[in-house]
């Protein structure tokens, strides 16, 4: 497992990876969100000879399970940083490799019931992948590495006429980033790879801020693709606004 892990760490960094940021909301304000990551890319390059021993992977686990199996580190942290850690506790993960399909996933996804909802939980996803990053002592879990965390504050905005994405770019932060080893080890992947935003409305999409954005025949459905290296580096470039009929 050893060497098939380093395989997948050299590959990794000599293909690409597509993200997908999707959310729908429903007529009544509900909805989901969705981020995915597929890497299958890196599964076609594997050689045959290396995957011969190795078992297929479809797991699915929670933030739930997780906290709970470090419930005691938990305790440790203010009443603040864990009502945080709280908020986090629908988000639901899901592992999927297939070495005979060559499918390499990653997904993260969580039910909100109403776009202000989902606002406080990505407030605290953002707050949580400071923990990780050592800025909260008695992280419980651990240091992730960086991997695909840019420092943006995401916030959305909806009141049914009008929908908001607005990223909020801490420069210093931003810039530590940058010079951070770990964080340059992925470089070469952010270079390759790209972001894509799909929105899913109740209604009719009159116009997006964004000139790059695609329509569903319906206009329901708003697409946006972006090269995940700008995103890294700009990623209020992703900030938009729409209007609906």
């Amino acid at each position: 497992m050893k060497k098939l892990l380093s395989l997948f760490a050299l590959l990794t960094v000599l293909t690409s990876c597509t993200f997908t940021e999707e959310i729908t909301i429903n007529p009544d304000g509900t909805g989901k969100y969705n981020l995915d990551m597929d890497g299958s890319s890196i599964m076609a390059m594997m050689p045959k000879d290396s995957l011969k021993k190795e078992k297929n992977i479809d797991s699915v686990f929670s933030f739930k399970g997780m906290f709970d199996a470090k419930k005691d580190s938990i305790a440790k942290l203010s009443k603040e940083e864990q009502a945080k850690i709280k908020n986090l506790e629908k988000f639901k993960m899901r592992m999927k490799m297939n070495f005979d399909t060559k499918e390499f996933l990653f997904a993260m996804n969580t039910d909100f019931k109403s776009v202000a909802e989902l606002q406080e939980v990505m407030a605290s996803m953002s707050e949580f992948q400071k923990m990780n990053k050592g800025q909260v002592q008695n992280n419980p879990m651990g240091d992730m590495g960086g991997f695909g965390s840019n420092t943006a504050k995401i916030y959305y905005s909806y009141d049914g006429k009008k929908f908001a994405r607005k990223a909020i770019v801490d420069k210093e932060a931003l810039k530590k980033l940058e010079n951070d080893s770990a964080a340059a080890s992925y470089k070469m992947i952010y270079e390759s790879s790209k972001y894509i935003i799909k929105y899913h409305f109740p209604k009719p999409v009159k116009k997006v801020s964004n000139a790059s954005a695609m329509f569903s025949e319906d206009r329901k459905t708003v697409t946006i693709e972006y090269p995940f290296n700008e995103y890294m580096k700009e990623p209020e470039k992703l900030n938009f606004d729409v209007v609906f009929q």
